[in-house]
């Protein structure tokens, strides 16, 4: 489906796009509401994930509808994207997403306003980056770990085939922890979450700035995979970005 312009050529309603990061490529699809330009949430997705798993498609499906342009790509080593899996860290992920920002900032169906929306470690590394850019953008996480400290290498093959490279950096602490004072934050927990013990949730909410808001979602797992809890935490998901991208 295309938009007609008297001025521009026509927009496809989805695009596919490949962005640079230094000599790799990342794999993005870009879903575009009927009002254009507009503001875009660009969609973060978790270990052993990719932008094609099912809750991103979804999200694809709804933001649109809702007036909001929705990105979903994925982090080198995942999915269509280059590189290798076991050598991405925090910081290679928060480059790919500083890097996606950066393309989209001159996108023509885009009005220059972003948010983010990241699931686990996804959410961990939206909130390093929405600390890092100004002006302040709005950003929703759905069962985001609050520290990453409890990992230990000898745990490996337990979260996801993460390989040294990661484990290295984690042992620096650098990137180790959420970063405290990023306002606009909606912090999304499963109560059940087998993955990211709920109390993270807690933790995230209290180290925000306000505005900020905490959700728990009653007999959710850390997948949502009930359909009636991931439509929740995209209702909620929508209400929070469209309040402060509108």
């Amino acid at each position: 489906m295309t938009l007609g312009r008297a001025d521009a050529t026509p927009i496809i309603r989805e695009q596919v796009h490949r962005v640079s990061v230094g000599e790799q490529k990342l794999a993005l699809i870009l879903h575009l509401p009927p009002q254009l330009p507009a503001p875009c949430v660009i969609a973060c997705h978790g270990l052993g994930a990719s932008k094609d798993s099912l809750k991103y498609l979804f999200l694809g499906r709804e933001f649109p509808k809702a007036g909001l342009a929705l990105c979903r790509f994925d982090f080198r080593g995942c999915g269509e994207s280059d590189g290798a899996y076991a050598e991405s860290t925090v910081a290679s992920r928060i480059a790919d997403l500083e890097a996606v920002l950066d393309f989209l900032a001159n996108h023509p169906a885009l009005s220059g306003r972003f948010g983010l929306l990241g699931s686990s470690m996804g959410g961990f590394v939206a909130l390093h980056v929405a600390a890092r850019r100004r002006p302040t953008m709005p950003v929703v996480t759905w069962n985001c770990p609050a520290t990453l400290g409890g990992l230990q290498r000898s745990t490996s093959e337990d979260v996801a085939g993460l390989g040294r490279a990661f484990f290295d950096e984690l042992a620096t602490g650098a990137l180790a922890d959420t970063p405290a004072g990023v306002a606009f934050s909606l912090t999304i927990q499963a109560d059940r979450d087998e993955v990211v013990p709920p109390s993270h949730g807690r933790i995230l909410f209290h180290r925000a700035a306000d505005p900020k808001e905490l959700h728990i979602l009653r007999d959710a797992d850390h997948r949502l995979g009930d359909m009636t809890h991931r439509m929740e935490a995209v209702a909620l998901s929508l209400r929070w970005l469209a309040r402060y991208l509108s």
